[in-house]
Protein backbone atom coordinates (compact mmCIF):
# COMPACT_ATOMS: atom_id res chain seq x y z
CA UNK A 1 0.00 0.00 0.00
CA UNK A 2 3.03 2.21 1.07
CA UNK A 3 4.16 1.12 -2.33
CA UNK A 4 1.39 2.42 -4.21
CA UNK A 5 1.03 5.39 -2.28
CA UNK A 6 4.84 6.95 -3.48
CA UNK A 7 4.11 6.06 -6.69
CA UNK A 8 0.51 7.67 -6.94
CA UNK A 9 3.05 10.71 -4.95
CA UNK A 10 5.83 10.69 -7.92
CA UNK A 11 3.34 10.46 -11.02
CA UNK A 12 1.44 13.29 -9.20
CA UNK A 13 4.71 15.69 -9.00
CA UNK A 14 5.59 14.31 -12.43
CA UNK A 15 1.85 15.68 -13.79
CA UNK A 16 2.24 18.71 -11.74
CA UNK A 17 5.60 20.27 -14.01
CA UNK A 18 4.06 18.50 -17.45
CA UNK A 19 2.66 20.75 -20.21
CA UNK A 20 -0.73 20.64 -20.28
CA UNK A 21 -1.77 19.37 -24.14
CA UNK A 22 -2.85 22.72 -25.40
CA UNK A 23 0.89 24.15 -24.24
CA UNK A 24 2.21 20.82 -25.78
CA UNK A 25 0.33 21.55 -28.97
CA UNK A 26 1.30 25.00 -29.47
CA UNK A 27 4.43 24.27 -28.95
CA UNK A 28 4.92 21.50 -31.04
CA UNK A 29 3.31 23.95 -33.74
CA UNK A 30 5.75 26.65 -33.41
CA UNK A 31 8.95 24.15 -33.70
CA UNK A 32 7.37 23.09 -36.87
CA UNK A 33 7.62 26.65 -38.28
CA UNK A 34 10.65 27.38 -36.77
CA UNK A 35 12.33 24.39 -38.84
CA UNK A 36 9.50 23.00 -41.51
CA UNK A 37 11.50 24.56 -44.15
CA UNK A 38 14.87 23.54 -42.86
CA UNK A 39 16.78 21.09 -45.50
CA UNK A 40 16.31 17.63 -44.34
CA UNK A 41 12.76 17.80 -43.78
CA UNK A 42 11.56 15.46 -46.34
CA UNK A 43 8.78 12.92 -47.31
CA UNK A 44 6.87 11.16 -46.10
CA UNK A 45 8.59 11.93 -42.29
CA UNK A 46 8.64 16.05 -42.97
CA UNK A 47 9.64 17.36 -39.60
CA UNK A 48 10.68 14.69 -37.51
CA UNK A 49 11.75 15.43 -33.89
CA UNK A 50 10.02 12.23 -31.14
CA UNK A 51 12.81 13.19 -28.83
CA UNK A 52 11.92 16.74 -28.59
CA UNK A 53 15.48 18.06 -29.28
CA UNK A 54 14.34 21.41 -30.69
CA UNK A 55 11.16 21.40 -28.78
CA UNK A 56 11.70 25.00 -27.72
CA UNK A 57 12.56 26.41 -31.76
CA UNK A 58 16.28 27.26 -30.22
CA UNK A 59 18.18 27.84 -34.12
CA UNK A 60 21.84 27.36 -32.38
CA UNK A 61 21.12 23.86 -31.03
CA UNK A 62 19.17 23.21 -34.30
CA UNK A 63 21.99 24.13 -36.08
CA UNK A 64 24.58 22.38 -33.57
CA UNK A 65 22.61 19.30 -34.03
CA UNK A 66 22.44 19.63 -37.84
CA UNK A 67 26.30 20.28 -37.69
CA UNK A 68 26.80 16.85 -35.72
CA UNK A 69 23.97 15.41 -38.07
CA UNK A 70 26.34 16.27 -41.10
CA UNK A 71 29.50 14.75 -39.84
CA UNK A 72 28.07 11.80 -38.78
CA UNK A 73 26.43 11.29 -41.80
CA UNK A 74 29.35 11.85 -43.77
CA UNK A 75 31.65 9.53 -41.80
CA UNK A 76 28.85 7.13 -42.17
CA UNK A 77 29.33 6.96 -45.67
CA UNK A 78 33.02 6.82 -45.79
CA UNK A 79 32.58 3.69 -43.50
CA UNK A 80 30.47 1.97 -45.52
CA UNK A 81 32.18 2.04 -48.95
CA UNK A 82 35.65 1.41 -46.92
CA UNK A 83 33.47 -1.77 -45.58
CA UNK A 84 32.18 -3.13 -48.96
CA UNK A 85 35.74 -2.50 -50.23
CA UNK A 86 37.82 -4.11 -48.07
CA UNK A 87 35.45 -6.65 -48.07
CA UNK A 88 35.40 -7.67 -51.27
CA UNK A 89 39.24 -7.72 -51.31
CA UNK A 90 40.75 -4.23 -52.30
CA UNK A 91 43.83 -3.60 -50.64
CA UNK A 92 46.56 -1.17 -51.06
CA UNK A 93 50.00 -3.00 -52.45
CA UNK A 94 53.24 -3.34 -50.51
CA UNK A 95 53.78 -3.52 -46.94
CA UNK A 96 52.48 -1.72 -44.02
CA UNK A 97 55.48 -1.47 -41.79
CA UNK A 98 59.18 -2.71 -41.52
CA UNK A 99 58.45 -6.14 -40.49
CA UNK A 100 56.93 -7.00 -44.20
CA UNK A 101 53.00 -7.08 -43.07
CA UNK A 102 51.02 -6.83 -46.20
CA UNK A 103 48.34 -4.74 -46.83
CA UNK A 104 46.60 -7.93 -48.08
CA UNK A 105 47.16 -9.54 -44.92
CA UNK A 106 45.10 -7.81 -43.06
CA UNK A 107 41.81 -8.51 -42.95
CA UNK A 108 38.04 -6.83 -42.82
CA UNK A 109 36.11 -5.60 -40.93
CA UNK A 110 36.93 -5.62 -36.98
CA UNK A 111 39.52 -8.22 -37.68
CA UNK A 112 41.39 -5.53 -38.96
CA UNK A 113 42.28 -3.36 -36.03
CA UNK A 114 43.67 -6.23 -34.41
CA UNK A 115 45.88 -6.72 -36.78
CA UNK A 116 47.01 -3.04 -38.03
CA UNK A 117 50.77 -2.01 -36.36
CA UNK A 118 49.94 0.66 -32.91
CA UNK A 119 52.31 2.81 -35.71
CA UNK A 120 49.50 2.48 -38.01
CA UNK A 121 46.36 2.79 -35.55
CA UNK A 122 48.38 5.80 -34.54
CA UNK A 123 48.71 7.54 -37.88
CA UNK A 124 45.29 7.08 -38.93
CA UNK A 125 44.24 8.72 -35.31
CA UNK A 126 46.41 11.63 -36.19
CA UNK A 127 45.32 12.19 -39.56
CA UNK A 128 41.66 12.37 -38.21
CA UNK A 129 42.98 15.01 -35.87
CA UNK A 130 44.37 16.98 -38.75
CA UNK A 131 41.20 16.70 -40.38
CA UNK A 132 39.44 17.61 -37.62
CA UNK A 133 41.19 20.82 -36.24
CA UNK A 134 42.27 22.00 -39.78
CA UNK A 135 40.36 21.00 -43.13
CA UNK A 136 37.08 20.37 -41.84
CA UNK A 137 36.50 23.56 -40.66
CA UNK A 138 34.23 26.39 -41.71
CA UNK A 139 37.08 29.17 -41.20
CA UNK A 140 35.57 32.11 -43.52
CA UNK A 141 32.06 31.65 -43.14
CA UNK A 142 30.14 28.65 -45.42
CA UNK A 143 27.13 29.26 -46.77
CA UNK A 144 25.35 26.89 -44.78
CA UNK A 145 26.27 24.37 -41.47
CA UNK A 146 29.02 21.86 -42.90
CA UNK A 147 30.55 24.40 -45.22
CA UNK A 148 33.93 23.63 -45.77
CA UNK A 149 34.77 25.05 -49.25
CA UNK A 150 36.36 28.27 -47.06
CA UNK A 151 35.93 29.76 -50.69
CA UNK A 152 38.71 27.14 -51.85
CA UNK A 153 37.16 24.51 -53.12
CA UNK A 154 33.86 24.61 -55.59
CA UNK A 155 33.43 21.76 -58.03
CA UNK A 156 30.75 24.30 -59.17
CA UNK A 157 28.36 24.70 -56.68
CA UNK A 158 27.93 28.17 -57.10
CA UNK A 159 26.56 27.95 -60.33
CA UNK A 160 23.77 25.89 -59.17
CA UNK A 161 20.44 27.32 -58.61
CA UNK A 162 18.37 27.83 -55.09
CA UNK A 163 16.23 24.51 -55.80
CA UNK A 164 19.40 22.43 -57.25
CA UNK A 165 21.09 23.49 -53.90
CA UNK A 166 18.33 22.67 -52.02
CA UNK A 167 17.79 19.14 -53.71
CA UNK A 168 21.70 18.44 -52.87
CA UNK A 169 21.12 19.07 -49.45
CA UNK A 170 18.50 16.77 -48.58
CA UNK A 171 19.99 14.09 -51.04
CA UNK A 172 23.56 14.29 -48.29
CA UNK A 173 21.35 14.55 -45.28
CA UNK A 174 18.71 11.29 -46.42
CA UNK A 175 22.01 9.35 -47.52
CA UNK A 176 24.09 9.98 -44.60
CA UNK A 177 21.27 9.03 -42.63
CA UNK A 178 20.60 5.83 -44.31
CA UNK A 179 24.87 5.24 -44.34
CA UNK A 180 24.52 5.66 -39.95
CA UNK A 181 21.81 2.55 -40.33
CA UNK A 182 23.57 0.89 -42.99
CA UNK A 183 27.29 1.32 -41.03
CA UNK A 184 25.53 0.14 -37.75
CA UNK A 185 23.85 -2.86 -39.59
CA UNK A 186 27.11 -4.03 -40.88
CA UNK A 187 28.64 -3.96 -37.36
CA UNK A 188 25.93 -5.98 -35.53
CA UNK A 189 26.12 -8.62 -38.41
CA UNK A 190 29.01 -9.04 -38.08
CA UNK A 191 29.27 -9.40 -34.57
CA UNK A 192 26.94 -11.83 -34.57
CA UNK A 193 28.27 -14.09 -37.27
CA UNK A 194 25.89 -13.64 -40.00
CA UNK A 195 26.63 -10.50 -41.99
CA UNK A 196 27.23 -12.86 -45.57
CA UNK A 197 22.87 -12.91 -45.12
CA UNK A 198 23.89 -8.67 -45.85
CA UNK A 199 25.87 -8.44 -48.50
CA UNK A 200 26.37 -10.88 -51.65
CA UNK A 201 30.19 -11.79 -50.95
CA UNK A 202 31.89 -13.47 -47.90
CA UNK A 203 33.92 -11.39 -46.07
CA UNK A 204 37.87 -11.82 -46.85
Amino acid sequence: MMKLALLASIAAGAAAFAPSQGQSARASVATNMAFENEAGVTAPLGFYDPLGLVSDGDEAKFKRLRFVELKHGRISMLAVVGYIATATGNRLPGTIDFAGTKFSDIPAGFGSLANIPAAGLCQILFFIGLLETSFMRDWVGGESVGDFRNKYIDFGWDSFSDEEKARQYNVELNQGRAAQMGILALMVHEQLGNVDDILPFKLI
